[in-house]
């Protein structure tokens, strides 16, 4: 009998160690700096980068669970200085990683854009690019972007020990709503505020400062992630390569913390967003001024401080018992119906452009025709697509992730803010982050906008920039909270 009480406390106490979490981190950081002149993404005219003013990165944190030899799960988390992950960009991402390391799970990469406006183009169907030796064609760039990002993810991946993790929540000011409502109920993006019918701000916007603390196991930072509803478009319009305020946050952060530790800038729900006032212009410029400090240098200044506020009051928190689940769903999203009303303005402004690449097919920028294929000649497929089938819908990868006390939830869109604060208020988790623009191999980077966004109208909201309209984003929230709930 004495025996058997023996054997059972010893069962009893390895089930118990067993079922314990173990979280092992792996970090590495990549150059994606293009060598060449390249096109840059993010605005509807061809820009050719015209010189490099900070590098573009990729940076890596790899999660793997351990509770048994069988009970395992993963989190890839891939950061880009990038506009969007193209379909494009992220399939290759995928073959390379699997041709490079078998024993990574490439449906579990979670790669997300930092909305830089001053990147590579990384689609393959996009404007004509002059001939030049000095110049990336869009295969060479696709092809060099995907190996470095790979070659920093199988780094990673290699290089995961034991470890830690410590999260925790401050506040800053970053972005703010960027639509303007009038007098008249309309809106406008970049509104002019200083008018006489100038009513409101259309939406909320959200200040939290989410930190995830990643450590080894004698408690060395090896990386942070900082989640912020901010899209970095401080030199959006400019014609070099920049990676915007996320350059000024690695800077400032690395130099906190160390010079190896990983910063992963998670943008939330920013599709109504800007990193610029609308109102109070003249008194922020002013703060600026006597700070001695540039655009991009006071939102590292702020994201620093909430960083370093959080970090002070959850180390001691940091534990290795972190468990960890990762799903991975294509969510069937209602695409936002086109009536025949904006089906008869985009078809006649197809054809109005077409005629003019016609008439004078040498003169036409190389951007005139992608108007035509694409924002307008979009419209024009998807009003045929729903005649033939009225429920017609966009698919749409989401990641959704137990980590600890902590949820992720991704999507690959420019998502209005509104949104995001619904599935923090109602989710299951102590504290959860929005991640938008997370690309997968049916992804697409396109506004989300709210029911009264649609009713202002204007670019972000108009059908033009939105395949999915509010109910698409309503059941994009219900399906992300159901899949959150399964895993708490």
């Amino acid at each position: 009998m004495k025996h058997f009480f023996l054997f059972a406390f010893l069962f009893c106490a390895i089930s118990c160690f067993a079922a314990e979490p173990a979280i092992h981190i792996g970090t590495a950081q990549g150059d994606i700096t293009p060598s060449k002149r390249v096109p840059l993404l993010g605005q509807f005219n061809l820009r050719l980068s015209q010189g490099i003013e900070t590098p573009l990165k990729v940076n890596v944190v790899a999660l793997e669970s351990i509770r048994s030899e069988t009970q395992r799960d993963s989190a890839i988390f891939v950061c880009a200085d990038l506009v969007v992950i193209s379909v494009d960009l992220f399939d290759a991402v995928q073959k390379k990683v699997a041709a490079q390391d078998a024993s990574v799970n490439v449906n579990k990469l979670v790669m997300n854009a930092t909305h830089t406006h001053t990147a590579q183009t990384l689609n393959r169907e996009s404007p004509k690019l002059p001939v030049s030796d000095e110049i990336m064609d869009y295969p060479e760039v696709i092809d060099f972007t995907a190996q470095r990002i790979a070659d920093a993810v199988c780094t990673a991946w290699k290089n995961r020990k034991a470890g830690k993790i410590a999260f925790g929540l401050d506040f800053g000011v970053l972005g703010w709503n960027r639509r303007a409502i009038y007098a008249d109920g309309s809106a406008r993006m970049y509104g002019n505020t200083n008018q006489g019918d100038f009513r409101a701000m259309e939406g909320m916007e959200d200040h939290d400062i989410g930190s995830i603390f990643f450590l080894d196991a004698n408690d060395k930072m090896l990386a942070v992630a900082v989640n912020a509803a901010c899209p970095s478009q401080v030199v959006e319009g400019r014609s070099k390569i920049n990676a915007d305020y996320w350059h000024c946050v690695r800077e400032t952060l690395t130099k906190r913390f160390g010079e190896d530790v990983i910063v992963l800038g998670w943008c939330s729900a920013a599709g109504d967003i800007a990193p610029r006032p609308m109102y109070r212009k003249a008194a922020v410029s002013r703060m600026n001024a006597l700070r001695k400090l540039e655009e991009m240098q006071e939102i590292a200044r702020k994201i620093d401080r909430a960083v370093a506020d959080t970090w002070e009051v959850v180390r001691q928190t940091a534990t290795a018992d972190v468990p960890l689940t990762h799903r991975t769903e294509t969510l069937q999203l209602p695409m936002r119906k086109v009536t025949e009303e904006e089906y008869v303005q985009a078809k006649a402004e197809c054809e109005k452009i077409s005629a003019a690449i016609k008439a004078k097919p040498d003169k036409a920028p190389a951007e005139v025709d992608w108007m035509a294929g694409g924002w307008h000649g979009g419209v024009v497929k998807r009003y045929e697509a729903q005649q033939k089938d009225a429920d017609v819908r966009l698919a749409a990868p989401v990641h959704v992730i137990r980590l600890g006390e902590t949820a992720i939830f991704t999507n690959q869109f420019e998502l209005f803010t509104d949104y995001a604060v619904q599935m923090k208020a109602r989710s299951p988790a102590v504290q959860t982050f929005v991640v938008q623009l997370v690309g997968g191999d049916k992804a697409i980077g396109s506004y989300l906008p709210t029911e009264k966004a649609v009713r202002g109208g204007s670019y972000s909201a108009i059908i033009q920039s939105t395949p999915v309209g509010p109910e698409g984003g309503q059941v994009l929230v219900e399906e992300t909270l159901k899949i959150a709930k399964e895993l708490f």
